[in-house]
């Protein structure tokens, strides 16, 4: 990468971590209210705190000029997105209902993807204090200290969250592990991975690019690994937005994980 190109990276990562920063104190500002709460296609809440930090960080990233397109949860989605090199791709409030419930277990979420692929990316749980930031090939950080991915590849007794069911699934190899608590928001389990807190962590069939971008350049950063259960790592900023069962490790842990279960646990919904 060319200086100026790294330069003009640095500087989209700063203007995203200030628009997150932002966002997390508007939604903070908003949490425990009476916010005005409906629910949109598939039963899905959404509240008003989630457009307000949508409509806020859509207009300071917009400040980064026309070349970047958006995608967003809380946006109609842009066709003409797909077309772009680079993309914002943004979760206002990932975990709503944690948010509505009162729980801590929520972020807003964003990253810059270029060409498929995050290359700079902010997750900011304001009700937990925790702001995450990662650059490609920078590292990760937690509160501006760099953190890292367990690299043990040591599978018996490691902390596992995700669905019940892929808990449940897990369990079935004979191998002994810690379940954790459920993590409402996608993102801030994965995170979790990058952290070191959790060592194996899991989503179903239904997240999409703005519940996962900022975590998996997170976990990348971190030392860790992001994928399908058979390894493929994600693309974004395709037609379709829908990503199949995933699993987040340290690099170690994550390739023997893949080895061991990844096409029996594939093969199932």
């Amino acid at each position: 990468m060319r200086a100026s190109e790294a330069d003009e990276r640095a500087s989209l990562a700063g203007m995203l971590n200030a628009a997150v920063r932002e966002a997390g104190a508007l939604a903070f500002s908003m949490f425990g209210t009476s916010v005005k709460t409906w629910t949109k296609g598939h039963g899905s809440p959404v509240t008003a705190a989630d457009i307000a930090v949508n409509d806020l960080l859509r207009e300071r990233l917009a400040l980064a000029g026309p070349g970047i397109a958006w995608l967003s949860e809380e946006s109609e989605d842009e066709e003409t997105r797909r077309a772009a090199r680079r993309v914002w791709i943004v979760d206002p409030i990932d975990g709503t209902r944690a948010y509505i419930a009162g729980r801590t277990d929520w972020a807003v979420s964003a990253a810059l993807v270029e060409e498929g692929r995050p290359v700079a990316g902010a997750l900011f749980a304001p009700a937990e204090s925790a702001f995450y930031a990662a650059v490609a090939g920078k590292g990760a950080t937690l509160d501006g200290a760099p953190i890292g991915a367990a690299d043990a590849a040591q599978i018996d007794g490691a902390r596992i969250a995700g669905p019940k069911s892929y808990l449940e699934r897990f369990s079935t190899l004979g191998l002994p592990f810690e379940p954790a608590p459920r993590i409402h928001s996608i993102a801030l389990r994965f995170a979790r991975i990058a952290r070191g807190t959790l060592d194996v962590a899991f989503s179903g069939g239904s997240s999409h690019d703005w519940d996962l971008a900022a975590a998996d350049l997170l976990v990348h950063e971190a030392g860790g690994a992001l994928t399908t259960l058979t390894g493929q790592p994600l693309l974004y900023n395709r037609a379709g937005l829908t990503h199949g069962a995933l699993i987040a490790a340290g690099r170690a842990r994550h390739a023997k994980l893949i080895e061991l279960m990844g096409s029996r646990f594939e093969a199932r919904p």
